[in-house]
């Protein structure tokens, strides 16, 4: 078993003509101006297998990548990758010629947006109270992460826990910051935990603390329940030293690899559509081509998170109609090559929930998910673009999504269901009232109807935010999925680096 995400028939923007001229583009921008590489190792291996190399500059290697090399390793990556879990409902099965739609987090924003709620008086009447949501500021820390995890566990739409925090305690820094960013997001959540990796050199101890989890090497192996994203392109056109030698050697371990890439339409990439998907493409593919040329079949995702400029002073804007164009293009282009799509959708430019906040992200959340990608990131909590995650935020984005996917989902027809509904019909028109509400309470129960919206508001107040810092409330008062005492007591034996107060049981 493992979660079944929504199945959607794709929208599609790019006819196939049109994909055709896109993959020829990039084709011909991995050979003409082709990509500038950073690492020694990454220029040797597309060198011995018949990239031109040649090198500008001490430390640079211009890499000339032809058509048939990127097809060859493009055979060879797997068109299914299994996210795994601690517990095996909630593994994710990513299979690239299927459009199934899970949802996750994203970003490792800095900061962090609390809200409660405060009882005020009107101004234009003193004997009348207000309760009125209010916002603080906070910096992300390891027991917020701890916190985001826990709500992952208990919101049904939150499929997958791509690390929405960036930890910043006193105590922690680059050597021990792995270690525990991803316990604590193992001892707090069952579902499947992805991150980036700060440095390599904990790489080891990460996936030796997942073996522990999951039973041991060949288990983990069969059961990833750990997984990695790295930001291994520059945009434009450049493979960085550092996050590509981290590719390399998570290409190395067997453990699954977003190869992600997030040119910004206007300065790092091109503004028009066709421009920008070209571009991102090459990026892409050159990153799943070297993972093939280290490991064949290393399970590897397509990462597309491409973004549009704000050209008044160049941050991303991701309300723009253009954030979702880029992206549903680019979940046609890895559909193309049958390749599991990571794909970006549900971040608005405002800095706290509310109206602002709730269209621009129901807008790419809407539209991308009708694109299929099979991995939807930056889907819960986030605002002020990527700057910031808010656990209220998230909580409407669960229901959000809940009603995305009861918009998503095929209809159901069997072959009794027009006679049924036909019956339906004389028996009202044979009735007094000519109602139809005696059928619709057997489809209500069944769950064939989307419920009312869990926040709804009464009267002349709007009590969305309010109700949602409820129920915020009510999921964090739920207990966490811990993992059990004598794997946390192992791992505290073994990984050095962990801080001794996250031991909890």
């Amino acid at each position: 078993m493992s979660r079944p995400g929504v199945l959607v028939e794709p929208y599609q923007r790019l006819s196939p003509e049109q994909i055709e001229q896109v993959h020829r583009a990039s084709m011909e921008i991995l050979t003409d101006p082709g990509m500038l590489c950073y690492n020694r190792e990454a220029a040797e291996l597309f060198g011995d297998h018949g990239a031109e190399v040649s090198s500008p500059e001490p430390g640079c290697w211009r890499l000339q990548i032809p058509e048939r090399l990127i097809l060859e390793t493009l055979d060879s990556a797997p068109k299914t990758v299994k996210l795994g879990a601690r517990y095996e409902d909630n593994c994710l099965i990513l299979d690239g010629r299927e459009p199934r739609v899970r949802f996750a987090s994203g970003s490792e924003s800095n900061n962090w947006l609390d809200v409660s709620v405060e009882t005020l008086v009107s101004k234009h009447d003193p004997g009348r109270e207000i309760e009125c949501p209010t916002f603080r500021l906070e910096k992300g820390t390891v027991d917020r992460l701890a916190t985001a995890a826990h709500l992952c566990e208990h919101l049904e739409s939150w499929d997958g826990f791509l690390r929405p925090v960036n930890i910043q305690d006193d105590d922690i820094n680059d050597d021990n910051k792995d270690v525990n960013k991803f316990f604590v997001s193992l001892n707090n959540t069952s579902k499947h935990v992805m991150a980036g990796l700060t440095e390599l050199n904990q790489l080891g101890n990460v996936i030796h603390m997942a073996q522990l989890i999951a039973g041991g090497e060949v288990e983990l192996r069969e059961n990833p329940v750990i997984s990695f994203i790295t930001s291994v392109i520059k945009s434009p056109l450049q493979l960085v030293d550092d996050t590509t030698q981290k590719s390399i050697e998570i290409a190395r371990s067997g453990l699954p690899l977003v190869i992600s890439s997030a040119p910004q339409g206007g300065s790092t990439a091109p503004i028009l559509e066709a421009g920008i998907v070209a571009q991102i493409n090459a990026e892409i593919l050159t990153g799943v081509c070297l993972t093939q040329l280290v490991n064949k079949g290393a399970p590897v995702i397509y990462g597309s998170v491409p973004g549009r400029a704000n050209m008044s002073d160049l941050n991303d804007s991701y309300g723009v109609p253009e954030f979702s164009q880029y992206n549903i293009d680019c979940i046609q282009m890895a559909r193309r090559y049958s390749l599991p799509c990571y794909s970006s959708g549900g971040v608005a430019d405002g800095k706290i929930p509310g109206i602002q906040a709730t269209v621009e992200r129901l807008f790419s959340q809407t539209l991308v998910t009708l694109a299929g990608p099979q991995y939807l990131h930056y889907a819960f909590g986030l605002l002020e673009r990527t700057n910031t995650f808010c656990p209220v935020q998230a909580v409407l984005d669960n229901a959000h999504i809940g009603m995305i996917k009861g918009l998503a989902k095929p209809p159901s027809f069997s072959e009794s269901t027009i006679p049924e509904i036909l019956e339906q019909t004389r028996r009202a028109m044979g009735s007094s009232h000519k109602l139809f509400v005696r059928f619709a309470r057997s489809s209500l129960h069944a769950g064939a109807i989307t419920p009312p919206y869990p926040f709804e508001s009464s009267d002349m107040v709007d009590e969305t935010l309010i109700r949602a810092t409820e129920r915020t409330g009510e999921l964090l008062s739920l207990p966490p999925s811990r993992l059990d005492k004598g794997t946390i007591d192992r791992i505290f034996q073994e990984i050095p680096g962990l801080l001794t107060r996250l031991k909890i049981y």
